[in-house]
């Protein structure tokens, strides 16, 4: 799966960031899920090959604004854009009665319909290719992250095995190499038994906001990636003594570099780190502050930028056809 974040900043929008949202896109084709839909989330989409239509799924961590405001105009729209297929929406129950009453008094009436599920109960979500389940975080409210888990998206039949237990050549093949379970000789044939891998799952885990990333140690030990907020440096939080519910890009990095994560991607960052390295406090600080203790690929999350997995299983940075807003007359 590629990473695509549509917004990076933290409470407030700046210039340069959107508050949070973050898109995974599958490894074939054009499906993606969206975590998090803070305000304006939909013009960054805009801006992106992303197509609404292709939405799987939507996941939101927890009920602060900045995480789920552009929830109600990304759904209108996406009525708008024309599609008819449901879609599964994971987010707090207290988050239920708000989206429906937004919905029904601006009377976005959707042409699909919506799913919504609670996150509190949420037992796991999944297709053929990927699975979902949450982590509860450390925050000023409930708030969750989610555990991707995508199996490899072109597997191979078990040539060999089939043969051996005399399954003859023909449609039924087809289907178990698709993914599909099989009704064979007065048994089913589970698909995962006869598909042989390329590449192990990879494991992504995205988060809410959370102060206490040790609460992530069962689901991030190897973990591919670990997309995680990095609000302020330790200093900043030594100076005010609060953390306000938030990490340190200290706290994170050595928590990533214990369990053995491979890329660990910081984001939702403070309004007060400005890009330019020449001013202070800067970007650059907390990217210096995170590479004194994690020595893995290190990765601070931009705005409108996607990541791709490597041949050795690291995160780069790729080029996105970015769409121009144009005005209309």
């Amino acid at each position: 799966m590629d990473l695509l974040f549509l917004g990076t900043s933290a409470g407030v929008p700046t210039r340069q960031r959107n508050v949070s949202a973050t898109a995974l896109i599958e490894a074939c084709g054009k499906g993606w899920y969206l975590i998090d839909c803070g305000e304006g989330t939909q013009h960054q989409v805009l801006r992106t090959p992303l197509s609404l239509s292709e939405l799987r799924a939507i996941f939101i961590t927890h009920v602060h604004a900045d995480h789920c405001l552009g929830l109600p105009g990304l759904l209108a729209s996406t009525g708008m854009s024309g599609r008819t297929r449901p879609l599964d929406i994971i987010l707090p129950t207290a988050l239920h009665p708000w989206l429906t009453l937004s919905l029904a008094v601006t009377h976005s009436h959707l042409p699909f319909e919506i799913n919504l599920h609670a996150v509190e109960t949420f037992t796991g979500w999944g297709n053929v290719n990927v699975q979902v389940q949450t982590v509860e975080l450390s925050h000023r409210v409930p708030c969750h992250g989610y555990v991707f888990t995508e199996s490899d998206p072109e597997p191979r039949l078990d040539v060999q095995r089939l043969d051996a237990e005399g399954i003859e050549r023909g449609p039924l093949w087809g289907q178990l190499a698709h993914g599909q379970d099989v009704h064979y000789a007065g048994r089913w044939l589970r698909a995962r038994d006869y598909l042989l891998k390329a590449r192990p799952d990879r494991r992504i885990i995205v988060c809410g906001d959370n102060d206490h990333p040790a609460l992530l140690a069962d689901v991030a030990q190897g973990a591919d990636v670990l997309v995680h907020e990095a609000t302020f440096v330790q200093a900043a939080i030594d100076h005010i003594r609060a953390n306000y519910g938030h990490s340190s890009a200290a706290a994170v990095a050595g928590f990533a570099e214990a369990v053995g994560v491979r890329n660990l991607v910081l984001t939702h960052f403070s309004a007060r780190y400005q890009a330019n390295p020449a001013l202070s406090p800067s970007i650059e600080d907390v990217r210096s502050e995170a590479a004194a203790l994690y020595h893995g690929q290190l990765i601070l999350a931009r705005d409108l930028q996607r990541y791709h997995f490597d041949r050795s299983g690291h995160l780069q940075p790729v080029a996105i056809e970015r769409k121009t807003l144009t005005a209309v007359p």
